[in-house]
């Protein structure tokens, strides 16, 4: 997913494509003073059932359908719907990939082209209706409907199929998902992809049951599949969730569904959201935040030691990076020059300080499992100045001049000012472009833009590598919407055996060797990752934000009782 900033959810974070190019589209939410990187838990308390759990948003309507919805699995969508998979956040660990309505992660074939999952018994719609392996083929099927195109779309390019496929309206059905029978389904795919179970604990593989889908309705009420189904949805207004009484606790590991009713709270102002939580009194003390704390929010809740006790902040977030455009600058030495020439501390300054944002040297988020830190360009948090110019000297590039691109938001503005300053130490010149989001996103994301250098954030899809360098450094990906801001083609091959790897270690090992072969490669400079800041009220128990993905894990909250 590409971010514009670690303040805007989705823009930090907007979700990026799959297999094939899928442009970039929005989803919202988004991630206190941490005791060390990795997570922090304000209560680390055991679920306690019972009260109301209120979610203060500036939202003004939330999307439910889930052919629809950017939500991750851990966010609210994840409390109505249940998928095949789902994600077991723990503080402290990276994420788990966990069965939901499956008895398991999948069992897939030897050439890791078909898999297999069989159902849980016990597991039902909020009408008590046993949920089959029918309503989860439809509730796939339905999500290459035009009419409820712009959701998450990695299995489209990978079932069989699915390139043709126009949804289940007209009565066709996507042949490359069978089902048996009730209790069992199988997908083909067109190629071995070993990140399939994190693949299907999305949104497009909650159940939907055939009879009760009204594409242009759905996402008022979808029917629940999980522990809470919806009372009421005014958009613009609030959104309540009440228990879903034929969910049972037994089949699921990763929801304590502890609150008896969860409300969400829309068209909310930040500051005063942050107010009222610092001030903790009345509803605000069972209340949260949804959108992490921006810089100005970060200094209030930091200057109140009341409310910085209950604030949780993640130890490294959304990617920061600078990509370099390889069709443009195509001497390796002039590449590994800019390496040496930013100055993270003055970015990081930019996002807020070390509050905000930590130095970056890897492409891979913190919290991604079978991650490495390493750092090919050490340099100190200031750069290495002549180191950058004796490169620049041997490539015959003294007196150049390079483009930058960077979007109209406050931060992103001070990262370029901050970035041309320190390139501009070594004798480059930079033409620093600040563009309108719609305006960077189609130049960028176009066929032959011309900038040399373009700041922009990343967080993954999904707790994979896959969804880290993929999207961003697959030759698939350049223009026509995809996200390969470096327009680089030299790991193709590399990447193309990691996806297909079924064996995790195998495959994790393999994305850490690609990260550091795109670093050699000099593709972009990793500036930061953020450390997004959440606050809750005094009675929010439960509450804790891992480095990946840098979000509140809405499966497990509580409020003490």
């Amino acid at each position: 997913m590409t971010t514009t900033s670690p303040t805007r959810r989705r823009r930090a974070g907007v979700t990026a494509g799959a297999i094939t190019t899928i442009a970039a589209a929005a989803i919202l939410l988004s991630g206190c003073a941490a005791p060390a990187p990795g997570a922090s838990s304000a209560t680390p308390a055991a679920a306690q059932l019972g009260g109301t759990l209120t979610v203060l948003t500036q939202a003004t309507s939330i999307e439910l359908d889930p052919a629809t919805s950017l939500n991750l699995p851990t966010t609210w969508l994840g409390l109505i719907t249940r998928r095949l998979t789902t994600w077991k956040l723990e503080a402290g660990s990276t994420p788990e990939v966990v069965p939901d309505l499956a008895t398991d992660t999948g069992t897939p074939s030897d050439d890791g082209t078909t898999w297999t999952y069989t159902l849980k018994d016990g597991i039902a719609f909020e009408d008590g209706t046993p949920i089959t392996s029918a309503d989860i083929k439809y509730g796939v099927e339905r999500s290459y409907a035009p009419q409820l195109s712009g959701g998450l779309a990695y299995h489209k390019a990978l079932l069989v199929g699915g390139d043709e496929y126009a949804g289940p309206y007209d009565g066709a059905e996507l042949d490359s998902i069978e089902t048996p029978d009730d209790k069992t389904i199988v997908f083909h795919l067109t190629t071995a992809y070993g990140d399939w179970p994190w693949i299907v604990a999305m949104n497009p593989f909650s159940p939907v049951p055939a009879a009760q889908d009204d594409p242009a309705t759905y996402t008022r009420k979808p029917v629940a599949s999980g522990p809470y189904r919806v009372e009421s949805n005014e958009n613009g207004t609030s959104l309540t969730l009440v228990r879903n009484e034929h969910w049972d606790r037994a089949t699921d590991e990763a929801r304590t569904a502890a609150p008896d009713e969860i409300v969400f709270k829309e068209s909310q102002e930040s500051s005063t959201t942050v107010q009222s939580l610092i001030s903790d009194v009345g509803e605000a003390t069972s209340s949260i935040n949804s959108e992490p704390l921006d810089a100005a929010q970060l200094a209030l809740v930091n200057g109140n030691p009341a409310a910085k006790a209950r604030m949780i902040t993640s130890g490294a977030g959304p990617l920061a990076y600078l990509a370099i455009n390889t069709e443009r600058i195509t001497d390796l030495r002039v590449r590994r020059a800019l390496e040496y020439a930013v100055d993270r501390k003055s970015n990081i300054l930019a996002q807020g300080g070390e509050a905000a944002a930590v130095p970056a040297t890897t492409l891979i988020t913190p919290g991604i499992p079978g991650r490495e830190e390493f750092d090919s360009y050490p340099s100190g948090d200031q750069g290495d100045v002549d180191k950058a110019k004796a490169l620049l000297a041997d490539a015959g590039a003294t007196g150049l001049t390079l483009s930058l691109w960077v979007q109209n938001d406050p931060t992103s503005q001070a990262q370029g000012q901050a970035l041309q300053q320190a390139l501009e130490r070594t004798g480059i010149t930079i033409d620093l472009r600040v563009l309108d989001p719609s305006v960077w996103y189609a130049d960028a994301t176009g066929d032959d833009p011309d900038y040399d250098l373009i700041l922009n954030w990343w967080l993954a899809d999904y707790p994979s590598a896959a969804s880290n360098l993929f999207p961003l450094y697959d030759s698939s990906q350049i223009g026509n919407g995809g996200f390969n801001l470096s327009r680089y083609s030299g790991q193709d091959e590399a990447i193309a055996a990691a996806t297909a790897e079924i064996d995790p270690k195998q495959s994790q090992a393999d994305w850490v060797a690609i990260d550091r072969a795109l670093m050699d490669a000099a593709v972009a400079v990793p500036l930061s990752f953020a450390r997004q800041s959440f606050l809750g009220g005094s009675e929010v128990a439960d509450y804790f934000v891992t480095d990946y993905p840098g979000y509140q894990n809405y499966l497990e909250i509580s409020i003490a009782q």
